[in-house]
């Protein structure tokens, strides 16, 4: 190949890929695209594996699936009749309070830079960029859900934009979690008052709007006085091993 031609092709694929790494303009239809592709991937390999578990473990796999179903079904039977008599009390005593909380599964697509393990572009059908979702796996506080190039972005506990509000202790002390790129979370800007101790339970508050109140976030490793509040760093309860699928809060009444 002569010389000129593999040096402009160089130079044109070095100016492609920093106009590239820089313009968000050209990262959306690029992410799009791409996070389609490994869409794609995941439902296949999702389908081969069904498959051959239905041939290996069909019996004994539809067995346990079934009782699970009737269990989640169950639960959700109850938690509907629960909500909907707190909706009656509300009406009968002319609050305008209500309760409809929606949760639905989605599905983690791939990390969304190499070598960062807090960041996860997520399959989340009807997706409204404008709003910040909370993140739950089994139960636990995992993150929230941003909107990056309109598509939905999760920043897990540790990422250092992740931030939400919570509770500490019995006493309830207020604070603001969020990440620092490490292994352990702080808790921000907790009233100076509050007696806040070793192995105390952070959990959400709700005062957010982005999750219910009481879920688990971690448990407080140390405490510290900073300009007339307290700093707390705790270790998260969720650990992101295996990121497959979340549940997302879509709305929390």
């Amino acid at each position: 190949m002569n010389k000129g031609l593999l040096s402009f092709l160089l130079v044109f694929i070095a100016l492609f890929l920093g106009a590239l790494y820089y313009s968000s303009t050209l990262q959306s239809p690029f992410i799009s695209s791409l996070n389609k592709i490994k869409s794609t991937y995941h439902n296949t390999i999702e389908f081969i594996e069904e498959k051959i578990n239905q041939h290996i473990f069909q019996a004994k796999h539809i067995e346990e699936l079934n009782e699970k179903l009737n269990r989640y079904e169950n639960n959700h039977l109850v938690m509907q009749q629960l909500a909907s008599e707190i909706n009656d009390l509300f009406q009968e005593n002319n609050s305008s309070l209500k309760t409809n909380p929606k949760v639905e599964l989605v599905r983690a697509i791939s990390y969304a830079k190499f070598g960062d393990l807090n960041r996860i572009w997520l399959e989340i059908p009807d997706y409204n960029s404008s709003k910040i979702y909370g993140l739950i796996y089994k139960e636990l506080v995992a993150g929230i859900v941003i909107s990056e190039h309109k598509k939905p972005l999760a920043l897990l506990n540790r990422d250092i934009q992740s931030s939400y509000a919570v509770y500490v202790g019995e006493t309830k002390a207020p604070g603001i979690v969020h990440g620092n790129n490490a292994k352990n979370l702080l808790v921000k800007f907790i009233p100076a008052w509050y007696d806040i101790k070793v192995d105390d339970e952070v959990v959400t508050s709700g005062l957010d709007k982005i999750f219910f109140k009481d879920l688990k976030v971690g448990k407080v490793l140390s405490v510290k006085k900073s300009q007339g509040y307290q700093d707390a760093t705790i270790e998260p309860y969720y650990e992101a091993d295996d990121p497959n699928y979340f549940h997302i809060i879509r709305s929390v009444r």
